[in-house]
Protein backbone atom coordinates (compact mmCIF):
# COMPACT_ATOMS: atom_id res chain seq x y z
CA UNK A 1 0.00 0.00 0.00
CA UNK A 2 1.54 3.42 -1.09
CA UNK A 3 2.87 5.79 1.75
CA UNK A 4 -0.05 8.49 1.55
CA UNK A 5 1.71 10.91 3.43
CA UNK A 6 4.95 10.79 0.92
CA UNK A 7 2.56 10.67 -2.20
CA UNK A 8 0.89 14.54 -0.70
CA UNK A 9 4.28 15.56 -0.25
CA UNK A 10 5.47 14.72 -3.67
CA UNK A 11 2.28 16.52 -5.22
CA UNK A 12 2.49 19.47 -3.20
CA UNK A 13 6.57 19.93 -4.22
CA UNK A 14 6.09 19.42 -8.14
CA UNK A 15 3.24 22.11 -7.84
CA UNK A 16 5.35 24.47 -5.26
CA UNK A 17 6.16 27.76 -6.87
CA UNK A 18 9.81 28.27 -7.60
CA UNK A 19 11.41 30.28 -4.25
CA UNK A 20 12.01 33.47 -6.47
CA UNK A 21 8.22 33.97 -7.45
CA UNK A 22 6.33 35.71 -4.35
CA UNK A 23 2.70 34.05 -4.22
CA UNK A 24 0.05 36.94 -5.41
CA UNK A 25 -1.38 39.07 -2.33
CA UNK A 26 -4.94 38.57 -1.18
CA UNK A 27 -6.63 41.87 -2.26
CA UNK A 28 -8.13 43.94 0.08
CA UNK A 29 -12.42 44.81 -0.79
CA UNK A 30 -12.95 48.07 -2.81
CA UNK A 31 -14.11 50.58 -0.12
CA UNK A 32 -17.07 53.09 -0.84
CA UNK A 33 -16.41 56.64 -0.98
CA UNK A 34 -18.72 56.51 2.40
CA UNK A 35 -16.77 53.92 3.84
CA UNK A 36 -13.41 55.64 3.09
CA UNK A 37 -14.17 58.78 4.39
CA UNK A 38 -15.31 57.12 8.22
CA UNK A 39 -11.75 55.57 7.68
CA UNK A 40 -10.05 58.81 7.46
CA UNK A 41 -12.99 60.20 10.04
CA UNK A 42 -11.80 58.25 12.57
CA UNK A 43 -8.02 59.13 12.30
CA UNK A 44 -8.93 62.78 12.56
CA UNK A 45 -8.13 64.09 15.92
CA UNK A 46 -10.68 67.15 14.94
CA UNK A 47 -13.76 64.90 14.04
CA UNK A 48 -12.88 62.93 17.36
CA UNK A 49 -13.07 65.85 19.62
CA UNK A 50 -15.92 67.81 17.71
CA UNK A 51 -17.72 64.26 18.48
CA UNK A 52 -17.11 64.55 21.98
CA UNK A 53 -18.38 67.97 22.33
CA UNK A 54 -21.08 67.51 19.93
CA UNK A 55 -22.32 64.53 22.11
CA UNK A 56 -22.16 65.85 25.30
CA UNK A 57 -23.77 68.96 24.61
CA UNK A 58 -26.63 66.70 22.73
CA UNK A 59 -26.92 65.24 26.10
CA UNK A 60 -26.98 68.34 28.23
CA UNK A 61 -29.71 69.45 25.89
CA UNK A 62 -31.97 66.14 26.39
CA UNK A 63 -31.48 66.15 30.25
CA UNK A 64 -30.25 68.68 31.43
CA UNK A 65 -31.53 67.55 34.84
CA UNK A 66 -28.75 65.27 34.70
CA UNK A 67 -26.15 68.34 35.69
CA UNK A 68 -28.09 70.03 37.73
CA UNK A 69 -30.88 70.23 40.07
CA UNK A 70 -31.34 73.96 40.51
CA UNK A 71 -34.15 75.81 38.30
CA UNK A 72 -33.05 78.59 35.82
CA UNK A 73 -36.00 80.72 36.34
CA UNK A 74 -35.76 80.58 40.24
CA UNK A 75 -33.86 83.02 41.91
CA UNK A 76 -33.24 84.67 44.97
CA UNK A 77 -32.58 88.50 45.64
CA UNK A 78 -29.89 87.87 48.43
CA UNK A 79 -27.38 86.38 45.57
CA UNK A 80 -27.86 88.44 42.95
CA UNK A 81 -24.75 89.65 41.16
CA UNK A 82 -22.81 86.88 43.62
CA UNK A 83 -19.79 86.17 41.17
CA UNK A 84 -17.85 84.09 43.49
CA UNK A 85 -18.32 80.39 43.90
CA UNK A 86 -20.31 79.46 46.79
CA UNK A 87 -19.21 77.81 49.84
CA UNK A 88 -19.24 74.03 49.62
CA UNK A 89 -19.31 71.19 46.91
CA UNK A 90 -17.87 72.30 43.66
CA UNK A 91 -21.43 71.11 41.82
CA UNK A 92 -23.32 73.15 44.06
CA UNK A 93 -25.70 75.33 42.08
CA UNK A 94 -23.62 79.02 42.36
CA UNK A 95 -20.07 77.95 41.26
CA UNK A 96 -20.15 80.01 38.73
CA UNK A 97 -22.29 82.56 39.99
CA UNK A 98 -25.59 84.54 39.76
CA UNK A 99 -27.32 86.98 37.55
CA UNK A 100 -29.30 90.29 39.02
CA UNK A 101 -32.66 88.24 39.84
CA UNK A 102 -30.34 85.94 41.88
CA UNK A 103 -30.61 83.18 39.27
CA UNK A 104 -27.54 80.13 39.19
CA UNK A 105 -25.50 81.32 35.83
CA UNK A 106 -24.71 78.00 36.09
CA UNK A 107 -28.05 76.36 35.83
CA UNK A 108 -28.76 79.16 33.04
CA UNK A 109 -25.66 78.03 30.76
CA UNK A 110 -27.54 73.76 31.17
CA UNK A 111 -30.39 74.33 30.13
CA UNK A 112 -30.09 77.26 27.89
CA UNK A 113 -28.25 74.38 25.52
CA UNK A 114 -31.47 73.19 24.85
CA UNK A 115 -32.61 76.01 22.86
CA UNK A 116 -29.57 76.50 20.50
CA UNK A 117 -29.40 72.72 19.85
CA UNK A 118 -32.97 72.93 18.77
CA UNK A 119 -33.15 75.86 16.85
CA UNK A 120 -29.40 74.61 15.12
CA UNK A 121 -30.91 71.07 14.29
CA UNK A 122 -34.69 71.66 13.22
CA UNK A 123 -32.97 74.59 11.37
CA UNK A 124 -30.89 72.25 9.71
CA UNK A 125 -33.36 69.48 8.96
CA UNK A 126 -35.57 71.82 7.61
CA UNK A 127 -33.08 73.35 5.05
CA UNK A 128 -31.45 70.67 3.87
CA UNK A 129 -34.53 69.00 2.76
CA UNK A 130 -36.60 71.96 1.06
CA UNK A 131 -33.22 73.13 -0.70
CA UNK A 132 -32.33 70.00 -1.73
CA UNK A 133 -35.54 68.62 -2.78
CA UNK A 134 -35.71 72.20 -4.99
CA UNK A 135 -32.19 71.57 -5.92
CA UNK A 136 -32.32 68.07 -7.13
CA UNK A 137 -35.50 69.15 -9.49
CA UNK A 138 -33.90 71.87 -10.84
CA UNK A 139 -30.76 70.01 -11.72
CA UNK A 140 -32.40 67.00 -12.85
CA UNK A 141 -35.06 68.79 -14.84
CA UNK A 142 -33.48 71.52 -16.15
CA UNK A 143 -35.89 73.61 -18.68
CA UNK A 144 -38.73 75.43 -17.15
CA UNK A 145 -38.32 74.20 -14.05
CA UNK A 146 -34.84 74.69 -13.24
CA UNK A 147 -35.46 78.31 -14.77
CA UNK A 148 -38.68 78.92 -12.27
CA UNK A 149 -36.66 77.43 -8.87
CA UNK A 150 -33.79 79.21 -9.59
CA UNK A 151 -35.14 82.18 -10.27
CA UNK A 152 -36.84 82.17 -6.43
CA UNK A 153 -33.88 80.93 -5.35
CA UNK A 154 -32.09 84.12 -6.78
CA UNK A 155 -35.03 85.84 -5.46
CA UNK A 156 -34.30 84.71 -1.32
CA UNK A 157 -30.78 84.50 -2.03
CA UNK A 158 -30.67 88.51 -2.71
CA UNK A 159 -32.77 89.08 1.00
CA UNK A 160 -29.84 89.45 3.66
CA UNK A 161 -30.47 86.69 5.88
CA UNK A 162 -30.32 88.60 9.11
CA UNK A 163 -31.58 91.60 8.54
CA UNK A 164 -34.71 89.55 6.63
CA UNK A 165 -35.23 87.38 9.43
CA UNK A 166 -35.59 90.20 11.44
CA UNK A 167 -38.44 91.69 9.55
CA UNK A 168 -40.21 88.30 9.72
CA UNK A 169 -39.55 88.05 13.64
CA UNK A 170 -41.22 91.51 14.08
CA UNK A 171 -44.39 90.06 12.59
CA UNK A 172 -44.87 87.67 15.26
CA UNK A 173 -45.95 88.56 18.97
CA UNK A 174 -45.17 86.08 20.55
CA UNK A 175 -41.43 84.73 19.71
CA UNK A 176 -40.89 81.30 21.02
CA UNK A 177 -38.52 78.83 19.40
CA UNK A 178 -40.40 77.83 16.83
CA UNK A 179 -41.10 80.96 15.70
CA UNK A 180 -37.35 81.34 15.57
CA UNK A 181 -36.91 77.71 13.84
CA UNK A 182 -39.51 79.42 10.99
CA UNK A 183 -37.34 82.42 10.56
CA UNK A 184 -34.16 81.20 9.61
CA UNK A 185 -35.74 78.09 7.85
CA UNK A 186 -37.58 80.36 5.71
CA UNK A 187 -35.06 82.70 4.72
CA UNK A 188 -31.58 79.83 4.92
CA UNK A 189 -33.23 76.99 2.32
CA UNK A 190 -30.93 78.98 -0.69
CA UNK A 191 -27.86 77.83 0.01
CA UNK A 192 -28.39 74.12 0.51
CA UNK A 193 -30.66 74.28 -3.12
CA UNK A 194 -27.56 76.01 -4.77
CA UNK A 195 -24.90 72.95 -3.87
CA UNK A 196 -27.73 70.16 -4.63
CA UNK A 197 -28.43 71.60 -8.03
CA UNK A 198 -24.95 71.78 -8.47
CA UNK A 199 -24.18 68.43 -7.22
CA UNK A 200 -27.29 66.57 -9.30
CA UNK A 201 -26.08 68.52 -12.85
CA UNK A 202 -22.48 66.52 -11.79
CA UNK A 203 -24.17 63.44 -11.46
CA UNK A 204 -27.05 63.33 -13.65
CA UNK A 205 -24.09 62.93 -16.60
CA UNK A 206 -22.52 59.81 -15.18
CA UNK A 207 -22.60 56.67 -17.15
CA UNK A 208 -24.46 54.31 -14.30
CA UNK A 209 -27.54 57.14 -14.63
CA UNK A 210 -27.46 56.79 -18.43
CA UNK A 211 -27.08 52.64 -18.31
CA UNK A 212 -30.24 52.85 -15.48
CA UNK A 213 -31.87 54.97 -18.11
CA UNK A 214 -31.21 52.28 -20.83
CA UNK A 215 -32.42 49.74 -18.68
CA UNK A 216 -35.84 51.68 -18.22
CA UNK A 217 -35.44 52.66 -14.75
CA UNK A 218 -38.33 55.26 -13.87
CA UNK A 219 -37.72 58.94 -12.71
CA UNK A 220 -38.48 57.96 -8.85
CA UNK A 221 -36.04 55.37 -9.10
CA UNK A 222 -33.00 57.18 -10.47
CA UNK A 223 -33.48 59.96 -8.14
CA UNK A 224 -33.19 58.28 -5.02
CA UNK A 225 -31.14 55.23 -6.06
CA UNK A 226 -28.66 56.18 -8.49
CA UNK A 227 -28.09 60.39 -8.05
CA UNK A 228 -29.06 61.17 -4.18
CA UNK A 229 -26.93 59.20 -2.68
CA UNK A 230 -24.30 60.66 -5.13
CA UNK A 231 -25.22 63.92 -4.62
CA UNK A 232 -25.30 64.35 -0.89
CA UNK A 233 -21.61 64.14 0.40
CA UNK A 234 -21.21 68.42 -0.84
CA UNK A 235 -24.75 68.76 0.94
CA UNK A 236 -23.71 66.94 4.41
CA UNK A 237 -20.85 68.92 4.66
CA UNK A 238 -22.88 72.59 4.22
CA UNK A 239 -25.39 71.67 6.36
CA UNK A 240 -22.97 70.45 9.12
CA UNK A 241 -20.88 73.74 8.94
CA UNK A 242 -24.06 75.44 8.22
CA UNK A 243 -25.98 74.19 11.65
CA UNK A 244 -23.01 76.20 14.04
CA UNK A 245 -24.18 79.02 11.58
CA UNK A 246 -27.57 78.89 12.81
CA UNK A 247 -26.86 78.29 16.20
CA UNK A 248 -24.37 81.62 16.09
CA UNK A 249 -28.40 83.70 14.53
CA UNK A 250 -30.60 82.83 17.07
CA UNK A 251 -27.88 84.01 19.68
CA UNK A 252 -27.43 87.14 17.86
CA UNK A 253 -31.41 87.88 17.03
CA UNK A 254 -31.87 87.08 20.90
CA UNK A 255 -28.81 89.56 21.79
CA UNK A 256 -30.81 91.89 19.73
CA UNK A 257 -33.94 91.74 21.21
CA UNK A 258 -35.49 89.89 17.98
CA UNK A 259 -35.18 86.25 18.84
CA UNK A 260 -36.18 84.34 22.02
CA UNK A 261 -36.94 86.20 25.13
CA UNK A 262 -37.83 85.38 28.90
CA UNK A 263 -38.63 83.42 29.85
CA UNK A 264 -36.79 81.17 27.95
CA UNK A 265 -33.69 79.93 28.78
CA UNK A 266 -31.17 80.76 25.87
CA UNK A 267 -27.40 81.61 25.66
CA UNK A 268 -28.21 84.79 23.42
CA UNK A 269 -30.55 86.24 26.27
CA UNK A 270 -28.45 86.03 28.64
CA UNK A 271 -25.41 87.80 26.82
CA UNK A 272 -27.81 90.84 26.09
CA UNK A 273 -28.33 90.47 29.68
CA UNK A 274 -24.84 90.43 30.53
CA UNK A 275 -23.90 93.12 28.91
CA UNK A 276 -26.24 95.65 30.12
CA UNK A 277 -23.98 94.48 33.42
CA UNK A 278 -20.84 93.95 32.82
CA UNK A 279 -19.74 96.81 34.65
CA UNK A 280 -20.63 95.22 38.29
CA UNK A 281 -20.72 91.21 36.69
CA UNK A 282 -19.05 90.13 34.10
CA UNK A 283 -19.86 86.69 34.77
CA UNK A 284 -22.99 87.00 33.63
CA UNK A 285 -21.26 87.41 30.17
CA UNK A 286 -18.34 85.15 30.23
CA UNK A 287 -19.89 81.82 30.34
CA UNK A 288 -22.69 81.89 28.60
CA UNK A 289 -20.19 83.21 25.55
CA UNK A 290 -17.74 80.95 26.18
CA UNK A 291 -20.51 78.01 25.85
CA UNK A 292 -21.64 79.73 22.44
CA UNK A 293 -18.17 79.74 20.84
CA UNK A 294 -17.29 76.04 21.81
CA UNK A 295 -20.79 74.74 20.78
CA UNK A 296 -20.12 76.66 17.09
CA UNK A 297 -16.84 75.58 17.05
CA UNK A 298 -17.52 72.03 17.26
CA UNK A 299 -19.65 72.08 14.41
CA UNK A 300 -17.14 74.18 12.58
CA UNK A 301 -14.53 71.14 13.39
CA UNK A 302 -17.06 68.22 12.38
CA UNK A 303 -18.09 69.98 8.72
CA UNK A 304 -14.04 71.14 8.18
CA UNK A 305 -13.31 67.27 9.11
CA UNK A 306 -16.15 65.63 6.96
CA UNK A 307 -15.02 68.34 4.20
CA UNK A 308 -11.70 67.21 4.01
CA UNK A 309 -13.13 63.06 4.50
CA UNK A 310 -15.61 63.30 1.96
CA UNK A 311 -13.32 65.35 -0.76
CA UNK A 312 -10.75 63.15 -2.13
CA UNK A 313 -8.63 66.37 -3.90
CA UNK A 314 -7.72 67.52 -0.21
CA UNK A 315 -5.42 64.15 0.65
Amino acid sequence: MPDVTKTATAVEDAVALPADVTPPAKQEKARSLWGDAWVDLRRNPYFLVASVLIFFLLLVAAWPSLFTSASPTKGDLVKHFLGKPELGSIGSEGWLGYDGQGRSVYARLIYGTRASIIVGVTVTAIVTLVGGVMGMLAGYFGGWIDALLSRLTDIFFGIPFLLGAMVVLQSFVERTVWVVVFALAFLGWTQMARVMRGAVITVKHADYVHAAKALGAGTGRILFRHILPNAMAPVIVVATIALGGYISAEATLSYLGLGLAAPTVSWGVDISTGVDQIRVAQHILLWPSIMLSITVLAFIMLGEAVRNALDPKLR
